[in-house]
């Protein structure tokens, strides 16, 4: 994929993403990325990756480790002129073990310039129904 790629919606740059990831490319991923210093990714570890050589080493090594699949769907989405909002689940498949891993809760922002979208920042995350959280909320004490 030449680095002169004019992907022309977010949608196109969400689908050459995925399609990366199934082929475990690097070289595919990081043209959808914007060349910037400031362009994050946060894997579901919690590790912010901050400009594209971090965040090309760490897909490197993912990709090294482990055949992945995964599985997106798009929960929500919002487009201006020159920047896009995806939140989506994952599920996640790792090697050849059938159990499904996640699901994840992802964001990626897409901003649109001079070659067409580009990815500038994905958060993913372990999911959480936020049961827990209200269950830490709530009082165990009645008065």
């Amino acid at each position: 994929m030449p680095l002169t790629l004019n992907l022309a919606t977010p949608e196109d740059v969400e689908r050459a993403f995925y399609d990366a990831l199934s082929h475990g490319d690097a070289d595919l991923l990081m043209p959808l990325w914007c060349e910037d210093e400031e362009t994050v990714c946060v894997h579901p570890t919690g590790v912010r990756l901050s400009g594209t050589s971090p965040i090309r080493e760490s897909w490197q090594a993912i990709f090294a480790s482990a055949r992945l699949r995964v599985e997106p769907e798009l929960v929500g989405h919002w487009q201006g002129s020159i920047m896009a909002v995806h939140h989506l689940t994952e599920i996640l498949f790792v090697g050849d073990d059938p159990s499904p891993h996640g699901p994840l809760y992802v964001t990626h922002v897409y901003m649109r310039g001079p070659h067409g979208w580009r990815l500038v920042c994905r958060h993913a995350s372990a999911a959480d129904d936020g049961q827990h959280a209200m269950d830490e909320a709530i009082p165990h004490t009645l008065h």
